[in-house]
């Protein structure tokens, strides 16, 4: 898949300077190019200027000079703007300095423009005239500590805004480029237009939660020096899904033999809503093929709760609970026919099934994708598994089963999850996708993305099986492809919660309706439209 890069602020200067060394691109020409891109992105999200008036609070650094290039954009797009600069333009210096002039200059030969300097308290306090829009240019990526003094009362005044809408440019001032926690005050956006690549914090909460809708605008770099800037962490894109998807369209003569199968090994005694969720999005997944094996007794519930296109076979099981010691030998016939195995929703953790999912995995003849009690099942996880290109594992945990499989604390996953899924990713050479806000993907080779899409309302029952069931679904389709599989099938199942919120709302999402949206998600994303 093509990667949309995630720069880090060292990354991103390198690139600028790069920019300007080898292909003589000026960083002047840089920030008039954000400056453009930022104000058409303010004018698609809410409307035309001309006649508004827009405040851009400016910091004395280069973020500031970006904002006195939109306050002139704006300006001849007709806007009244108040510049406010934190600090004197004489402080200003090199391309930043040159757009501070021509704002002070424009000044003194109109009244639609206006520049003031901010140096106590007093000041920033002293014109309560509310704007019909609010800019933030404080700082952009270029903090590394607390914001204090002058710049957290710019902040606090930014915060403080009531209904008028923010946009910040590169990132909300406050934050470091470079962590998801917020180091002290920082803006709180509504819109976030973010230079030549994303930055970890415009992507990752806690603190792209203030960032608001995030645009992602190019500059001017060229593309060859995000290939080589190192950046090891991508965002997940709609277009590179589309490709995915466009490259594996069914042909006229498909068949349900064809287009893949599944078996999943799933549900137990009181947790047959999890296997049936999870082959329900199998289905729907686009597999010709499901079915699942689950404990004799519970069949008939799984037979009955399941949709019709599901098949589901018996397995011999212990009078205490747990898989009997017949099931091994048939689950391993039904893999025969089978492309994909899915392991884990609802199965239950008894001794006798611990047993059988270790000797599954481990000599296993299919490539694996692997939730929930399976992860459990093997925790902490044994040496001697390892996927590999053949035989490809995905492991889909949350924080809980990330630290129980790891031998690590929950604590110390959700601090960095992208270090906990890439070091796990690499060190038994599976496919790690660790849900949750932001879900990370991580691939054995140090290459980790970021997903974009899906809300709080997917925070409910049901909902990693879903995400299981399209998972094993999509790799069905193609075993040789499981990073793409697995990117694929977290940005399609953001997108169905995505969906599914607009119409319900949060609060009230359960997991069948992502998977009654997944056939939105897929025409969504384009990939799965019919084409001539």
């Amino acid at each position: 898949m093509r990667r949309m890069r995630i720069l880090t602020a060292a990354q991103m200067r390198e690139v600028d300077r790069r920019t300007t060394e080898r292909f003589a691109i000026p960083g002047l020409l840089l920030m008039e190019n954000a400056a453009a891109r930022s104000t058409e992105a303010i004018e698609a999200t809410f409307g035309p200027q001309a006649g508004r008036f827009v405040r851009i609070v400016c910091g004395t650094g280069n973020n500031g000079g970006d904002g006195a290039a939109v306050a002139r954009q704006l300006w001849t797009r007709g806007a009244i703007v108040d510049v406010l600069v934190l600090g004197r333009v004489d402080d200003t210096k090199g391309d930043a300095r040159t757009n501070f002039d021509v704002v002070v200059a424009l000044a003194g030969l109109c009244d639609r423009l206006g520049v003031r300097e901010i140096e106590t308290s007093d000041d920033i306090w002293s014109d309560t005239t509310e704007p019909d829009l609010y800019v933030d240019a404080i700082f952009g990526t270029g903090l590394s500590r607390p914001a204090e003094g002058i710049h957290a009362e710019a902040i606090e005044l930014l915060n403080a805004r009531g209904d008028c809408p923010l946009v910040a440019l590169d990132l909300p001032s406050g934050l470091a480029s470079d962590t998801p926690w917020p180091i002290g005050p920082h803006v709180r956006a509504d819109l976030t237009v973010t230079f030549t690549a994303p930055k970890l914090a415009c992507v990752l909460p806690p603190a792209s939660e203030a960032c608001g809708r995030l645009v992602t605008a190019a500059i001017g770099s060229p593309d060859d020096l995000l290939e080589e800037s190192g950046a090891r962490l991508s965002l997940v894109t709609s277009e590179a899904v589309d490709a995915w998807l466009a490259a594996s369209r069914r042909t006229r003569d498909a068949h349900k033999g064809s287009v893949g199968s599944v078996l999943m090994l799933a549900g137990s005694l009181g947790k047959t809503g999890a296997a049936a969720l999870a082959a329900h999005a199998a289905v729907r997944a686009g597999a010709g093929l499901v079915a699942v094996a689950t404990s004799r007794s519970v069949q008939p519930a799984l037979a009955a709760g399941a949709i019709a296109e599901v098949m589901t076979e018996p397995l011999d099981e212990l009078p205490g609970g747990g898989l009997g010691p017949g099931a091994l030998e048939r689950v391993r016939e039904l893999l025969k026919g089978r492309t994909v195995a899915a392991i884990g929703p609802g199965l239950g953790t008894a001794d006798a099934t611990r047993a059988l999912v270790h000797d599954l995995v481990l000599a296993r003849e299919r490539p694996l994708v692997l939730d929930a009690d399976a992860l459990n099942c093997l925790a902490p996880w044994p040496e001697g598994i390892r996927g590999s290109a053949e035989l490809p594992i995905v492991v889909t945990p949350h924080p809980a089963e990330m630290a129980r499989i790891a031998g690590s604390q929950t604590d110390e996953v959700v601090r960095d999850r992208v270090v906990a899924a890439r070091g796990f990713a690499d060190r038994h050479g599976v496919i790690v996708v660790l849900k949750g806000a932001g879900t990370v993907v991580a691939e054995p080779n140090g290459i980790t993305y970021v997903n974009p899409t899906g809300n709080a309302g997917m925070a409910t029952g049901g909902s990693g099986d879903v995400l299981t069931g399209l998972v094993a679904g999509l790799l069905a389709q193609r075993p040789r492809e499981p990073l793409e599989a697995a990117i694929a099938g977290v940005y399609l199942h953001g997108l169905a919660g995505d969906l599914a919120a607009a119409e319900t709302g949060t609060r009230a999402l359960a997991a069948g309706d992502l998977i009654a949206h997944l056939g939105r998600a897929f025409l969504a994303v384009g990939g799965d439209a019919e084409r001539p």
